[in-house]
Parts: structure tokens; sequence; C-alpha cells
């Protein structure tokens, strides 16, 4: 007989738990150097060292560990001296970096700004090492980690709401060191991206927990917080996620990879399109998305070699920028991540995330046959549509939800939980209603 585990192999749970809650409640600015973001990037780090260091039970998938040692080669690259004459034919002599050395041997860097490239790889390293800590827990403590994310948007929409209903200002200075705009978030539409891709999760509670009213309830409010938060795309993407999530979590979806992918390629184009015909109505059509590609794929087709360093986009950005469209505000982010990861990481980055890509695809054969899988794989793949016409992941909090969301998706654990046939059942563990694995009784002969 199998004994439950003790209470003391808990604190992993509440303390990953922890950190997720943490940067859903401060982890809302997009701008660099931010206090918060480093609080939130130290908290990921020592939680997963704590996390490592107690053995488990749980394999951590070996194409995703061979993904991620090369994405984190791929930034030493940028950062670490290299012989001036392997750049000099790969980039215009204007992006040379600084040498490193003066004489005959100088040495130059692939990033063009060494400082913003370090921080992005902190960054990395904290929801990496988030997501590696989620995929080493049980899949009982997986599961319980919801309460937190969940926590986390009630407090934002407790935010929000107060926010909408004091004036029409609702902009607050002085409590986090970047101004909130919406809920607890800088961005209105990264504060909509927050509310719809926890949509799924709040589907697959109200229809696989046996909570239909508090399911319905908590979707009827946060689709009334899209509406307030007055982005209207984030509504017609909040409306889109709500519609795919009933009716790809009601049934016992028999879609293989392909279907997912045809689905997955529609809902791209279908949010590409609605964007483009909102924020046409919004943007100024000589200084919106549109210029912003243009000169971000101006600088790629320069630059697609090594790319320019991570986070340097806003430096380059100015170099390639036509001398019409330099106007006060300036540039930030290309508002498509794809593209602005293709400039600062050139072609590695461009064939990393295709790995990704295909190991997300790979793995939702086996996510259509657990709920709580297939809530995070529709939230994972709403984030990359987003990034199509914005930059998501470039809020903390964002990204830490991210890296649970594909903590989950890679799991091995849930697919253990199943029997021969494919199908969960229920035993006394931990939960009343939990789903685990049948086992093959055996006998004395």
């Amino acid at each position: 007989m199998r004994q439950r585990p003790s209470r003391s192999t808990e604190w992993e749970k509440y303390l990953l738990g922890s950190v997720l809650f943490l940067s859903m409640l401060i982890g809302g600015g997009t701008a660099s150097g931010l206090y918060t973001e480093t609080l939130i990037e130290i908290a990921a780090i020592v939680s997963a060292a704590a996390v490592f260091s107690r053995p488990s039970g749980q394999r951590i998938p070996r194409p995703v560990l061979w993904l991620l040692a090369l994405t984190l080669a791929v930034f030493c690259l940028q950062i670490v001296p290299l012989p001036a004459a392997l750049l000099s034919g790969l980039r215009p002599e204007l992006l040379l970096a600084t040498p490193w050395l003066a004489g005959e041997t100088r040495l130059r860097f692939v990033s063009v700004g060494v400082g913003r490239t370090i921080e992005c790889f902190l960054y990395f390293s904290a929801a990496a090492a988030f997501f590696l800590s989620v995929i080493r827990l049980r899949t009982d403590q997986v599961y319980g980690l919801l309460p937190f994310f969940f926590m986390g948007i009630i407090c934002n929409g407790l935010a929000a709401a107060i926010q909408y209903s004091l004036s029409k200002t609702v902009a607050i200075e002085g409590l986090l060191p970047f101004t909130i705009n919406a809920g607890l978030f800088a961005n209105q539409n990264h504060f909509s991206a927050l509310l719809f891709v926890s949509i799924p999760f709040v589907v697959c509670h109200g229809l696989f927990r046996g909570h239909l009213l508090s399911g319905s309830l908590g979707l009827i409010m946060l689709l009334l917080l899209l509406l307030a938060a007055g982005s209207r795309a984030g509504i017609l993407i909040g409306l889109a996620i709500t519609i795919v999530s009933v009716v790809f979590l009601s049934a016992r979806s028999r879609l293989g990879g392909c279907g997912i992918l045809a689905v997955f390629i529609g809902l791209s184009l279908y949010t590409m399109g609605a964007w483009a015909k909102i924020d046409a109505e919004v943007v100024d059509p000589t200084f919106g998305r549109a210029e912003f590609a243009r000169t971000t794929i101006a600088g790629i087709e320069e630059n697609w070699a090594t790319g320019v360093g991570f986070g340097s986009f806003q430096k380059v950005y100015q170099i390639y920028e036509r001398g019409e469209m330099i106007f006060k505000p300036y540039v930030n982010h290309a508002h498509n991540d794809y593209l602005e990861l293709a400039l600062e990481g050139g072609a590695p980055v461009v064939l990393l995330i295709a790995v990704y890509l295909t190991l997300l695809f790979t793995s939702s054969v086996g996510v259509r046959r657990y709920p709580l899988q297939k809530a995070a794989f529709l939230s994972v793949s709403f984030l990359l549509v987003h990034s199509l016409v914005d930059y998501p992941l470039r809020t903390a909090a964002l990204a830490m939800i991210f890296a649970y969301m594909n903590g989950i998706i890679f799991h091995k654990g849930f697919a253990e939980r199943l029997n021969p046939r494919g199908e969960p059942v229920k035993v006394d563990h931990h939960d009343a209603n939990r789903l685990v694995p049948a086992r093959p009784s055996t006998s004395a002969g």
C-alpha cells in the first residue's frame, strides 16, 4: 500500500506558489531596471535552488533541457569577447561594439549593449529556473499552485475594479516603481493578456472540478474586466478563448497534433486580422505596428547571422529608423516579439523558437488527455498569438505565468496518472476528487 506523503513535503508548493503570486502583484512593469523585477528574479532562482536540493521522482524531458542549454549558450556567446575579424563581415561597421582591448588583436562583443543582455540573461534564467522547478513537483503539487494563480488574478481584478469605479483617470503613481494603469499592470494590453490567459483555467475549474457556479461567476467577471480595461482587441481575444475553451475542454478531445496545429494557425490569423482592424482606429497609421515591423525587418536583414544582442532593440532600432518617423515618442519594442527576438538573437534564436514550437505541438498529442494540461496549452497558445502584435512576455508577471503553464504542459507526471486505456480514475489520495492512475493489482499466485 502506498503511504500518504507527509505534510512537510508540501513546502515546495507553497514556496513556488508564493513566487508566482508575488510576480503577479509586483511584476506588471515593462521598463528595464525595475527593482521589483530584480526581487522576482531573486525569489525565483532561490526557490528553484531549494526545490532542486531535494530528490524528486519527476524527470525533466531531455529535449527541453537541450533547448534551455542552447538558449543559455546563445546568451553566453553574445557577452563573451570575440576576435573582431569574426564579426566584421557579419554586420555593419556601425554596429561593431566597442573594442575590448586596443591593439592588433582587438576583441568585440556580439551584443551592442552588454549590460542589457546580462539583464535579459538573468530574466530568462529566473523564468527557466521556475519552469524546471514546476516540472520537478508532484502532479498534485502542480495542481496546488493554481490557488496562488487565482489569488493573483483576484488581486489584479480587485485593483482594476477599484480603479475603474473611482474616476476616469485610473493611473496610480508611487505605489510601485512604475505607473499602474490597469489592475497592477503598467500596460492595459498586458493586463488584458493576464485576464484572457486565465479563462481556460476558470473554465477547467468549472467543468472538471464540479464548481459550475463559481466558474461561471469567475468567467463573467473576467469578461467584464476585459470590457472595462478598454482593450478592444483584448475583448475579442477574450471571447475567442472563452469559446475555444468551452469547446476544447468540455468534450474529450480527439484532435490530433495536426488538428491542434490547424486550430492554432486559424486562431493566429483571426487574432492578427482582428487586431489590425481594431487598432487601425487608435494607432497612428504613419507611426504604428506596420512601420515598427518594416524598420525591424530592415535591421534583421543586416544582422541575421548573430543578432545585435538581447535587450538592444531600442538602441539599434533608431539606426534603421527613417528620418520622417522620428518624433518625440520613441519606439521601445517592435510590438512583435518574434521580429524583435530575430533582430536581437539572429538566426540561432529563430532556430530555437522553431524547436520550441515543435516541442510544444508535439507534446500537445498527450495534452488532450488531461484537462489541466489542455487549459495550459490553450493559454500558452494565445500568449504566443498575442506576441505577434505585442510583447507580453517581457512583463515579469506574464513571463512567470508562461513558465508555470509550460511546466504543466511538459510535466511527465500527468501521463503516468492514466491507466492503460488512457482514462484517469479516482482514488483517495490527498483529494477525494483527484484523478490518478489505476495500477494493476498483484496476487500471490
